[in-house]
Protein backbone atom coordinates (compact mmCIF):
# COMPACT_ATOMS: atom_id res chain seq x y z
CA UNK A 1 0.00 0.00 0.00
CA UNK A 2 2.93 2.17 0.44
CA UNK A 3 4.97 1.52 -2.81
CA UNK A 4 1.13 2.58 -4.41
CA UNK A 5 0.84 6.09 -2.51
CA UNK A 6 4.36 6.99 -3.28
CA UNK A 7 3.75 6.27 -6.92
CA UNK A 8 0.56 8.11 -6.94
CA UNK A 9 2.49 11.19 -5.08
CA UNK A 10 5.35 11.06 -7.94
CA UNK A 11 2.68 11.14 -10.65
CA UNK A 12 1.06 14.02 -8.71
CA UNK A 13 4.86 15.80 -8.85
CA UNK A 14 4.93 15.59 -12.25
CA UNK A 15 1.69 16.69 -13.24
CA UNK A 16 1.57 19.75 -10.46
CA UNK A 17 5.50 20.60 -11.27
CA UNK A 18 5.64 19.42 -15.53
CA UNK A 19 6.28 23.19 -16.07
CA UNK A 20 8.68 24.43 -13.94
CA UNK A 21 12.62 24.20 -15.19
CA UNK A 22 14.18 21.39 -17.04
CA UNK A 23 16.12 20.36 -14.38
CA UNK A 24 13.38 19.85 -11.94
CA UNK A 25 11.20 18.45 -14.53
CA UNK A 26 13.95 15.84 -15.65
CA UNK A 27 14.35 14.40 -12.04
CA UNK A 28 11.13 14.06 -11.47
CA UNK A 29 10.08 12.31 -14.80
CA UNK A 30 13.62 9.82 -13.16
CA UNK A 31 11.48 9.23 -10.44
CA UNK A 32 7.99 8.70 -12.36
CA UNK A 33 9.83 6.65 -14.75
CA UNK A 34 10.24 4.04 -11.86
CA UNK A 35 6.22 3.30 -11.91
CA UNK A 36 5.37 4.46 -15.79
CA UNK A 37 3.81 1.36 -15.74
CA UNK A 38 0.80 2.22 -13.19
CA UNK A 39 -1.63 3.99 -14.65
CA UNK A 40 -3.91 4.37 -12.43
CA UNK A 41 -4.68 7.49 -9.66
CA UNK A 42 -7.52 7.05 -7.28
CA UNK A 43 -8.71 9.90 -6.83
CA UNK A 44 -12.11 9.99 -3.86
CA UNK A 45 -14.80 7.47 -4.91
CA UNK A 46 -12.93 7.68 -8.66
CA UNK A 47 -9.90 6.46 -10.66
CA UNK A 48 -8.75 8.15 -13.52
CA UNK A 49 -6.62 6.27 -16.35
CA UNK A 50 -4.02 7.81 -18.38
CA UNK A 51 -3.87 7.33 -22.58
CA UNK A 52 -1.78 8.98 -24.84
CA UNK A 53 1.60 10.82 -23.74
CA UNK A 54 1.37 13.85 -21.44
CA UNK A 55 2.22 17.32 -23.10
CA UNK A 56 1.14 16.39 -26.01
CA UNK A 57 -2.14 16.30 -28.10
CA UNK A 58 -2.94 12.61 -27.85
CA UNK A 59 -3.01 12.78 -24.06
CA UNK A 60 -6.16 11.80 -21.97
CA UNK A 61 -7.34 11.37 -18.82
CA UNK A 62 -10.54 9.11 -18.72
CA UNK A 63 -12.71 8.59 -15.47
CA UNK A 64 -13.41 5.55 -13.66
CA UNK A 65 -15.96 4.48 -10.94
CA UNK A 66 -14.35 2.49 -7.88
CA UNK A 67 -15.42 -0.38 -9.63
CA UNK A 68 -13.34 0.19 -12.81
CA UNK A 69 -16.60 0.86 -14.75
CA UNK A 70 -15.85 4.05 -17.16
CA UNK A 71 -17.55 7.22 -16.75
CA UNK A 72 -18.26 10.93 -18.17
CA UNK A 73 -16.52 13.67 -15.69
CA UNK A 74 -19.41 16.03 -17.29
CA UNK A 75 -22.37 13.87 -16.67
CA UNK A 76 -22.16 10.68 -14.48
CA UNK A 77 -20.21 12.65 -11.56
CA UNK A 78 -22.99 14.28 -9.26
CA UNK A 79 -23.21 17.68 -8.81
CA UNK A 80 -24.12 17.45 -5.34
CA UNK A 81 -21.29 16.16 -3.44
CA UNK A 82 -23.31 14.28 -0.20
CA UNK A 83 -25.78 12.28 -2.23
CA UNK A 84 -25.82 8.98 -4.24
CA UNK A 85 -27.11 9.80 -8.11
CA UNK A 86 -28.86 6.53 -8.02
CA UNK A 87 -28.77 6.20 -11.27
CA UNK A 88 -30.90 9.37 -12.07
CA UNK A 89 -31.09 12.63 -13.16
CA UNK A 90 -30.28 15.24 -11.58
CA UNK A 91 -28.75 13.86 -8.44
CA UNK A 92 -30.89 13.57 -4.91
CA UNK A 93 -31.17 16.62 -2.92
CA UNK A 94 -29.22 17.01 -0.10
CA UNK A 95 -31.03 17.42 2.96
CA UNK A 96 -29.18 20.57 4.40
CA UNK A 97 -29.91 23.71 3.39
CA UNK A 98 -28.50 25.27 0.06
CA UNK A 99 -25.90 27.10 1.79
CA UNK A 100 -24.69 24.01 3.61
CA UNK A 101 -23.98 21.93 0.46
CA UNK A 102 -21.23 20.78 -0.74
CA UNK A 103 -20.29 20.42 -4.18
CA UNK A 104 -18.04 18.09 -6.11
CA UNK A 105 -15.47 19.90 -8.65
CA UNK A 106 -13.40 18.22 -10.98
CA UNK A 107 -9.97 19.15 -10.78
CA UNK A 108 -8.51 20.23 -14.61
CA UNK A 109 -5.45 22.47 -13.73
CA UNK A 110 -3.36 22.20 -10.08
CA UNK A 111 -2.24 25.50 -9.00
CA UNK A 112 0.88 26.97 -9.77
CA UNK A 113 0.69 24.87 -13.31
CA UNK A 114 0.35 25.63 -16.91
CA UNK A 115 -0.94 23.34 -19.00
CA UNK A 116 -4.60 24.39 -19.87
CA UNK A 117 -6.38 21.38 -18.80
CA UNK A 118 -9.90 20.59 -19.18
CA UNK A 119 -12.96 18.70 -20.05
CA UNK A 120 -12.93 17.29 -23.26
CA UNK A 121 -16.97 18.20 -23.90
CA UNK A 122 -17.38 17.49 -27.97
CA UNK A 123 -15.64 13.95 -26.85
CA UNK A 124 -17.25 10.59 -25.76
CA UNK A 125 -16.64 10.42 -22.40
CA UNK A 126 -15.27 13.99 -21.73
CA UNK A 127 -11.80 12.76 -20.62
CA UNK A 128 -9.76 15.58 -19.73
CA UNK A 129 -7.39 16.62 -22.20
CA UNK A 130 -4.94 19.92 -23.23
CA UNK A 131 -6.25 22.80 -24.80
CA UNK A 132 -4.63 23.62 -28.75
CA UNK A 133 -4.66 26.66 -30.19
CA UNK A 134 -4.06 27.04 -34.05
CA UNK A 135 -2.64 23.44 -33.95
CA UNK A 136 -0.69 24.11 -30.91
CA UNK A 137 -0.79 22.99 -27.03
CA UNK A 138 -2.11 25.91 -24.99
CA UNK A 139 -0.30 27.11 -21.87
CA UNK A 140 -1.14 29.97 -19.55
CA UNK A 141 1.28 32.56 -19.17
CA UNK A 142 2.95 33.74 -16.36
CA UNK A 143 1.84 37.21 -15.04
CA UNK A 144 4.18 38.52 -12.58
CA UNK A 145 4.23 37.58 -9.61
CA UNK A 146 2.15 34.89 -10.59
CA UNK A 147 3.39 31.16 -11.56
CA UNK A 148 0.52 29.69 -13.77
CA UNK A 149 -3.28 29.13 -12.26
CA UNK A 150 -2.99 30.97 -8.62
CA UNK A 151 -5.58 28.37 -7.30
CA UNK A 152 -6.82 25.19 -8.03
CA UNK A 153 -8.95 25.03 -10.99
CA UNK A 154 -11.82 23.16 -12.73
CA UNK A 155 -15.60 22.83 -12.89
CA UNK A 156 -18.81 21.46 -11.32
CA UNK A 157 -20.29 18.54 -13.09
CA UNK A 158 -23.68 18.38 -14.32
CA UNK A 159 -23.84 21.88 -15.33
CA UNK A 160 -23.51 23.78 -18.39
CA UNK A 161 -23.60 27.55 -19.45
CA UNK A 162 -26.11 27.64 -22.04
CA UNK A 163 -24.90 29.74 -25.60
CA UNK A 164 -28.43 29.94 -26.36
CA UNK A 165 -29.43 31.61 -23.06
CA UNK A 166 -28.84 35.16 -22.42
CA UNK A 167 -28.21 35.93 -18.73
CA UNK A 168 -30.70 38.82 -17.54
CA UNK A 169 -27.58 40.56 -15.10
CA UNK A 170 -25.39 40.92 -18.11
CA UNK A 171 -26.94 40.63 -21.15
CA UNK A 172 -24.47 37.74 -22.61
CA UNK A 173 -24.85 34.29 -23.07
CA UNK A 174 -23.05 31.20 -21.86
CA UNK A 175 -19.90 29.68 -22.91
CA UNK A 176 -20.60 26.07 -24.03
CA UNK A 177 -18.29 24.85 -20.85
CA UNK A 178 -19.51 23.18 -17.70
CA UNK A 179 -19.42 25.88 -14.86
CA UNK A 180 -15.79 26.93 -13.46
CA UNK A 181 -14.35 26.56 -10.18
CA UNK A 182 -11.79 28.30 -8.27
CA UNK A 183 -10.54 26.08 -4.89
CA UNK A 184 -8.31 29.02 -2.96
CA UNK A 185 -7.52 26.09 -0.71
CA UNK A 186 -4.00 25.33 0.36
CA UNK A 187 -3.28 21.92 -1.06
CA UNK A 188 -2.02 21.34 -4.16
CA UNK A 189 -4.60 19.05 -6.14
CA UNK A 190 -3.53 17.12 -8.74
CA UNK A 191 -5.65 16.52 -12.38
CA UNK A 192 -8.51 14.20 -12.63
CA UNK A 193 -8.61 14.79 -8.24
CA UNK A 194 -11.92 15.16 -7.57
CA UNK A 195 -12.69 17.31 -4.18
CA UNK A 196 -15.73 18.59 -2.12
CA UNK A 197 -15.87 21.81 -2.30
CA UNK A 198 -17.73 24.75 -0.07
CA UNK A 199 -19.24 28.01 -2.56
CA UNK A 200 -18.01 30.82 -1.46
CA UNK A 201 -18.63 33.61 -4.30
CA UNK A 202 -18.98 34.09 -7.69
CA UNK A 203 -17.41 36.55 -10.29
CA UNK A 204 -18.80 37.33 -13.55
CA UNK A 205 -16.18 37.39 -15.84
CA UNK A 206 -16.78 38.52 -19.81
CA UNK A 207 -14.90 36.46 -22.31
CA UNK A 208 -15.03 37.79 -25.77
CA UNK A 209 -18.82 38.83 -25.48
CA UNK A 210 -19.80 35.31 -23.56
CA UNK A 211 -20.67 34.44 -20.29
CA UNK A 212 -18.02 32.99 -18.61
CA UNK A 213 -18.70 32.69 -14.51
CA UNK A 214 -16.33 31.70 -12.33
CA UNK A 215 -17.35 30.09 -8.71
CA UNK A 216 -14.99 30.85 -5.75
CA UNK A 217 -14.79 28.06 -3.88
CA UNK A 218 -13.04 25.97 -1.33
CA UNK A 219 -12.04 22.27 -0.42
CA UNK A 220 -14.06 21.32 2.72
CA UNK A 221 -10.73 18.96 4.07
CA UNK A 222 -8.72 22.53 3.93
CA UNK A 223 -7.49 23.62 7.61
CA UNK A 224 -9.01 27.18 6.27
CA UNK A 225 -12.85 26.07 5.08
CA UNK A 226 -14.14 26.01 9.07
CA UNK A 227 -13.26 30.04 9.21
CA UNK A 228 -14.15 30.24 5.07
CA UNK A 229 -18.19 30.74 4.50
CA UNK A 230 -18.68 33.51 2.62
CA UNK A 231 -16.75 35.94 -0.35
CA UNK A 232 -16.57 38.71 2.78
CA UNK A 233 -14.90 36.26 4.89
CA UNK A 234 -12.45 35.70 1.97
CA UNK A 235 -11.95 39.15 1.94
CA UNK A 236 -11.50 39.70 5.71
CA UNK A 237 -8.56 36.57 6.26
CA UNK A 238 -7.56 36.65 2.81
CA UNK A 239 -6.28 39.97 2.12
CA UNK A 240 -5.48 40.76 -1.74
CA UNK A 241 -6.70 37.19 -2.88
CA UNK A 242 -9.87 38.19 -4.60
CA UNK A 243 -7.98 41.52 -6.22
CA UNK A 244 -5.53 39.49 -7.42
CA UNK A 245 -7.95 37.03 -8.62
CA UNK A 246 -9.45 39.77 -10.75
CA UNK A 247 -6.14 40.68 -12.12
CA UNK A 248 -5.62 37.13 -13.06
CA UNK A 249 -8.49 36.75 -15.29
CA UNK A 250 -8.25 40.58 -16.53
CA UNK A 251 -4.82 39.65 -18.15
CA UNK A 252 -4.41 36.53 -18.40
CA UNK A 253 -4.82 36.72 -22.46
CA UNK A 254 -2.63 39.48 -23.02
CA UNK A 255 0.27 38.02 -23.78
CA UNK A 256 -1.48 35.87 -26.63
CA UNK A 257 -2.25 39.10 -27.87
CA UNK A 258 -5.67 39.50 -26.61
CA UNK A 259 -7.35 42.36 -25.04
CA UNK A 260 -8.14 42.08 -21.32
CA UNK A 261 -10.85 40.48 -20.29
CA UNK A 262 -14.20 42.51 -18.71
CA UNK A 263 -16.32 41.75 -15.74
CA UNK A 264 -20.05 42.23 -14.99
CA UNK A 265 -21.06 44.19 -11.99
CA UNK A 266 -18.07 45.98 -12.25
CA UNK A 267 -15.84 43.56 -11.13
CA UNK A 268 -17.41 42.90 -7.74
CA UNK A 269 -18.06 39.60 -6.36
CA UNK A 270 -21.16 38.29 -5.94
CA UNK A 271 -22.32 36.38 -2.73
CA UNK A 272 -22.80 33.14 -1.99
CA UNK A 273 -26.80 33.31 -2.22
CA UNK A 274 -26.09 34.32 -5.32
CA UNK A 275 -23.67 31.65 -6.71
CA UNK A 276 -26.14 28.87 -5.89
CA UNK A 277 -28.65 30.23 -7.96
CA UNK A 278 -25.90 29.89 -11.33
CA UNK A 279 -25.13 27.08 -9.98
CA UNK A 280 -28.78 25.53 -10.23
CA UNK A 281 -29.77 27.38 -13.34
CA UNK A 282 -26.45 25.94 -15.19
CA UNK A 283 -27.63 21.90 -13.86
CA UNK A 284 -30.68 22.67 -14.96
CA UNK A 285 -29.72 22.97 -18.15
CA UNK A 286 -27.38 20.70 -18.24
CA UNK A 287 -30.33 18.81 -17.46
CA UNK A 288 -32.29 19.51 -20.45
CA UNK A 289 -28.77 18.83 -22.31
CA UNK A 290 -28.72 15.17 -21.63
CA UNK A 291 -32.42 14.53 -21.97
CA UNK A 292 -32.08 15.59 -25.28
CA UNK A 293 -34.24 18.66 -24.85
CA UNK A 294 -31.52 21.29 -25.87
CA UNK A 295 -29.37 21.07 -29.23
CA UNK A 296 -26.07 19.53 -28.34
CA UNK A 297 -24.31 21.85 -30.67
CA UNK A 298 -21.63 19.20 -30.94
CA UNK A 299 -21.18 18.58 -27.44
CA UNK A 300 -21.22 14.58 -26.79
CA UNK A 301 -23.50 13.37 -24.01
CA UNK A 302 -22.44 9.85 -24.15
CA UNK A 303 -23.11 8.97 -20.79
CA UNK A 304 -23.17 5.23 -18.73
CA UNK A 305 -25.40 6.67 -15.48
CA UNK A 306 -28.07 8.70 -16.42
CA UNK A 307 -30.56 7.07 -16.67
CA UNK A 308 -33.35 8.34 -18.56
CA UNK A 309 -31.05 9.96 -21.03
CA UNK A 310 -30.99 9.03 -24.45
CA UNK A 311 -27.20 9.15 -24.58
CA UNK A 312 -26.66 6.13 -22.25
CA UNK A 313 -24.32 3.55 -23.11
CA UNK A 314 -23.47 0.75 -22.20
CA UNK A 315 -20.38 -0.54 -19.94
CA UNK A 316 -18.67 -2.25 -22.83
CA UNK A 317 -19.54 0.26 -25.58
CA UNK A 318 -17.63 2.53 -22.76
CA UNK A 319 -14.43 0.76 -22.46
CA UNK A 320 -14.46 0.83 -26.35
CA UNK A 321 -14.01 4.45 -26.19
CA UNK A 322 -11.41 3.99 -23.95
CA UNK A 323 -9.26 1.27 -25.43
CA UNK A 324 -9.16 2.73 -29.06
CA UNK A 325 -6.97 6.17 -27.35
CA UNK A 326 -3.65 5.61 -27.99
CA UNK A 327 -1.56 3.64 -24.90
CA UNK A 328 -0.70 5.36 -22.44
CA UNK A 329 3.50 6.65 -23.22
CA UNK A 330 6.12 8.37 -21.69
CA UNK A 331 5.47 12.49 -21.38
CA UNK A 332 7.11 14.82 -23.80
CA UNK A 333 9.78 17.12 -23.38
CA UNK A 334 7.86 21.34 -22.21
CA UNK A 335 9.22 23.95 -23.93
CA UNK A 336 11.56 26.41 -21.41
CA UNK A 337 9.14 29.09 -23.21
CA UNK A 338 6.38 28.40 -20.70
CA UNK A 339 8.07 29.49 -17.64
CA UNK A 340 8.94 32.81 -19.27
CA UNK A 341 7.39 35.68 -16.96
CA UNK A 342 5.26 38.40 -18.27
CA UNK A 343 5.16 42.20 -17.32
CA UNK A 344 1.56 43.19 -18.45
Amino acid sequence: MRALMLRSSVRSLVTVFGTFSASSRKVIAQAAAVSHRYYFRKTMHYQTEQRGHQNSPDYRLYFKTSDGKYISPFHDIPLIAETEQANDVPAKKSKKSESEVLYNMVVEVPRWSNAKMEIAIKEPLNPIKQDEKKGKLRYVANIFPHKGYIWNYGALPQTWEDPGQKDKETNCCGDNDPIDVCDIGTQVCSTGQVIQVKVLGILAMIDEGEMDWKVIAINAEDPDAKNLNSIEDVRKNRPGHLEATVEWFRKYKVPDGKPENKFGFNGEFKDKDFAVEIIKSTHEHWRALVQKQKNTGGIDCKNTLCCDSPFRCTTDEAREVVQSAPAFGSAHPVSPEVDKWHFV
